[in-house]
């Protein structure tokens, strides 16, 4: 049996960025980086704009443009089926290997749409295999229709009909991302959508998808049907560690749950989509599906994987960006709820600022505002008052807390997806 000092599973951001971080931190080897794409690992953002939109292929540039380090050894198209944390060991295909430090960065996988006949011609949009097929069928396709209105949906639409393409989104929302991100956002993303030429059903729900592309759907209590050239389904993701189940680690709703260092148990950490971690700052247990995240994530538990002894503290606030057309929101917040949304518009930008029950600000969402975004991100950490964010307030000077945020926070929600 071959053992490594470290196992990632998964080749996704939080995966390729705990290998890196491990060996950063000077890790002894070997390493070894197991998925189940059969692709080395890639940026997945420009898969659901540049890349459907037609403006790059769809080759799979490296993450953060650097190949992984050549002394991590990659095993492609392998799946991991099961973990044996007492014996250090997992079962990846066909062989069993041997382990000092695992990090379990599985990700997240679309959710399929039930009531889809077997042989439908239905798309998904998570690995560089998809985005292949679907930039392929939207080079001959007329129509499309764009089930779900997340973010991967919208940044999808968009692209969509910025290739000529007729598209219409279909969503159950009342409006697109309404209920995560409140009436105002929701009726900005609605205009950028019309703006490109997208049609949006609200309040629709898809009853059935016919071969070869005929979607029923259930729009308000009125039957109706669509035969587009092209079916995209982006109706959310479900995380990767459900694999995990009776192997002794901890698992709840699919994802690994972890402590505030990321470490699920003596010698496993887990990172990205498929943990549920206590966070060391919010106080409680999160789970985030956002790329700059997973990227963070990993690097700590690499780090932390090198020098289990002196483990670092989960600390960052979540976040994410995401463009829809020509327009990018940029997101930081606890992710777990808000009970009030103030407005801050005026011409050409906006800032939405998201409060808990008491008021303490859990939240901010910024259109070409990038002063609340930055300054919001470092106030929410200090669980500062919604008021005085909405006022002006600013974080201590030297707290570090917001500084480059650029940096960190990198396109798109979980949609597209992380290593599975």
């Amino acid at each position: 049996m071959k053992r490594y000092a470290l196992l990632v599973i998964g080749s996704g951001p939080a995966g390729v960025s705990a290998a890196r971080g491990y060996l950063d931190a000077g890790g002894p080897g070997p390493v070894c980086l197991v998925s189940s794409d059969g692709d080395a690992p890639y940026e997945r953002p420009p898969l659901s704009k540049e890349v459907l939109a037609g403006q790059s292929a769809p080759q799979g540039d490296p993450i953060d443009g650097e190949p992984l380090p050549e002394t991590v050894e990659l095993r492609l198209a392998t799946t991991v089926s099961h973990v044996d944390p007492g014996e250090r060991t997992v079962t990846a295909g066909e062989e069993v290997l041997g382990y000092d430090q695992l990090v379990v960065a599985t990700g997240a996988r679309p959710l399929p749409l039930p009531a889809v006949d077997a042989d439908a011609d239905v798309h998904m949009l998570r690995s560089l295999d998809d985005a292949r097929r679907l930039t392929q069928a939207a080079e001959h396709a007329r129509t499309a229709l764009v089930i779900g209105s997340g973010f991967i949906g919208c940044e999808a639409a968009a692209s969509l009909a910025a290739r000529g393409i007729d598209t219409t989104m279909v969503t159950v929302e009342a409006a697109p991302q309404r209920e995560r991100l409140g009436e105002h956002a929701a009726a900005a993303i609605t205009d950028w959508l019309t703006g490109v030429g997208v049609t949006v059903r609200t309040g629709a729900s898809v009853t059935a998808v016919r071969a070869p592309r005929i979607v029923h759907l259930d729009v308000d209590g009125a039957a109706g049907t669509l035969s587009p050239d092209l079916v995209l389904v982006a109706i959310g993701v479900e995380p990767g560690a459900g694999f995990l189940a009776g192997s002794g680690l901890q698992v709840y709703e699919g994802r690994l749950v972890a402590d505030e260092h990321l470490q699920a148990a003596p010698g496993v950490w887990a990172a990205g989509d498929s943990a549920r971690a206590m966070h060391a700052v919010a106080g409680r247990a999160l789970a985030v599906e956002h790329w700059g995240d997973a990227l963070a994530m990993g690097e700590l538990a690499g780090l932390n994987a090198a020098e289990p002894d002196r483990p670092g503290a989960w600390s960052d606030v979540p976040g994410f960006w995401s463009t829809i057309g020509e327009h990018t929101l940029k997101y930081s917040a606890w992710g777990d709820g808000h009970a009030r949304a103030e407005v801050d518009a005026r011409p050409g930008r906006f800032t939405i600022w998201y409060g808990d029950e008491s008021d303490r600000l859990v939240g901010v969402l910024a259109y070409n505002a990038d002063d609340d975004y930055e300054r919001g991100e470092a106030l929410i950490a200090q669980g500062a008052d919604l008021a005085a964010a909405r006022a002006g307030a600013q974080p201590p000077t030297g707290s570090g807390l917001g500084a480059g945020a650029d940096e960190a926070a990198e396109e798109s929600d979980g949609e597209v997806g992380r290593e599975g």
